[in-house]
């Protein structure tokens, strides 16, 4: 029976990618694909309550609802077109460094907003647009901002490592400085191998959108006040989350409306009409943006259900003689087949952590091994919150993107264990 429910996962992800290829609503090819395995392990219920749950995940809907409603302000406003406008030319001289940089300064700002699909939400609202009107396509300006979102690992309030540190009795910090390196030099990496995927693929410059809200005519006159209030709420949340302006320390939503009320201030737009854009842009957010995750928490569920997850952890953790090549290749796939790199990586290190010195490593390097291989295997996901956010401001199908992401992602994780292992 075990073998059996395996299969029926393996096949259920199989059609997963099948079906998504093939253009099928990514909603409803996920919701059914996840109800559908829950059902086939008599757990249907498991299924529709990951749905509900998903529903009021806190987090990830006031940060991703506030940024599409600011996100609307500023198409309302304008203000948007002005920031592609002033900096569109600027832009298409990087030339072949444009998406390599957009995943550093990605990867940078991830650092102080510790959260992916946040992350993804703030940067990408401004990076995406961006990066589009300076002629990279679609699909490789939302990669670009994908690949970056694994910088939370060098954040000492991750949960992460804080995880770890309390298993090796250390600081938080301490653990960061164990993979410091390690992780800058894969996400190095992972950019370089990306931006030389742009430009085989010619999709680093060139590229001229038909979008009438991303593209400037000829002849815009550029407001470069009206351009800065595209960044307001980004540096709020940098400084304040950094600490260097502490009484700016606050959530992306509150960010998001001091953007919006600024919007009305400086472009002096109806404040009836801004009001009524945000909480459209809100809405829109949750169905467009949201609704994938909540879709895709199904599908897990339905892994779920049938056991894959909790059988693939175990093998992950009842195999400590495989110690740092388990703790690399376990979180980084089941990350890439969940869309998150939590739970093996919080499995793995409960349980085989703790006796790393037996496996001649320590606890130091084996966890931090665990935790960025998860969040590495993440970022190549095609069900991460992360990427469905980047994927909704591009316009394009969350797998395009993963395609994208992945061969970086692939070499970033082995360049992390050649450094860490």
């Amino acid at each position: 029976m075990e073998i059996f429910k395996i299969i029926i996962a393996a096949l259920g992800v199989v059609a997963v990618v099948y079906f998504l290829i093939k253009k099928y609503d990514t909603k409803l090819v996920l919701f059914t694909a996840g109800l559908g395995m829950a059902t086939i392990s008599l757990q249907p219920m498991k299924a529709l309550d990951a749905f509900a749950k998903s529903m009021t995940t806190g987090s990830l809907i006031q940060a991703i609802c506030s940024v599409l409603g600011f996100a609307a302000v500023l198409k309302l406003t304008g203000c948007d077109k002005h920031l592609v406008a002033l900096f569109g030319g600027i832009l298409k001289r990087a030339g072949l460094f444009l998406v390599p940089a957009a995943i550093l300064l990605t990867f940078t700002t991830n650092v102080a907003l510790p959260t992916a699909a946040g992350c993804a939400a703030a940067v990408g609202t401004i990076f995406i647009p961006l990066l589009i009107n300076s002629g990279v396509r679609p699909a490789m300006a939302a990669a670009a901002v994908f690949a970056g979102t694994y910088g939370s690992m060098l954040n000492p309030g991750l949960s992460h490592n804080a995880f770890v540190a309390k298993i090796a009795n250390v600081e938080a910090m301490d653990i960061i400085n164990v993979h410091m390196f390690a992780t800058i030099a894969s996400i190095v990496v992972a950019a370089v191998v990306i931006g030389i995927i742009a430009i085989i693929k010619k999709e680093h410059k060139g590229y001229v959108s038909d979008d009438k809200d991303i593209a400037v005519e000829a002849g815009f006159k550029v407001n470069p006040i009206y351009a800065l209030v595209n960044v307001v709420p980004l540096f709020i949340l940098i400084v304040g989350f950094a600490g260097w302006i502490p009484v700016l320390k606050m959530d992306i939503p509150q960010a998001m409306l001091i953007g919006a009320v600024l919007a009305i201030i400086v472009t002096r737009k109806s404040p009836s009409e801004v009001c009524k854009n945000f909480f459209n842009g809100m809405g829109g957010g949750y169905a467009d943006i949201l609704g994938i995750i909540i879709c895709a928490s199904v599908f897990v569920a339905g892994l779920d259900a049938l056991g894959a997850v909790q059988s693939f952890i175990n093998v992950l953790t009842t195999h400590p003689s495989w110690a740092s090549i388990g703790g690399t290749a376990g979180p980084f796939l089941l990350a890439v087949i969940t869309g998150s790199g939590d739970a093996a990586a919080f499995a793995f290190n409960e349980a085989v952590t703790p006796s790393a010195e037996l496996f001649n490593t320590t606890v130091e390097k084996l966890g931090a091994l665990a935790s960025v291989a998860g969040a590495i295997g993440r970022t190549m996901s095609p069900l991460a919150g992360a990427v469905i956010v980047c994927a909704g401001f591009a316009k394009v199908s969350t797998l395009e993107v993963a395609k994208r992401t992945a061969p970086g992602m692939i070499l970033a994780v082995i360049t992390l264990y050649i450094i860490l292992g």
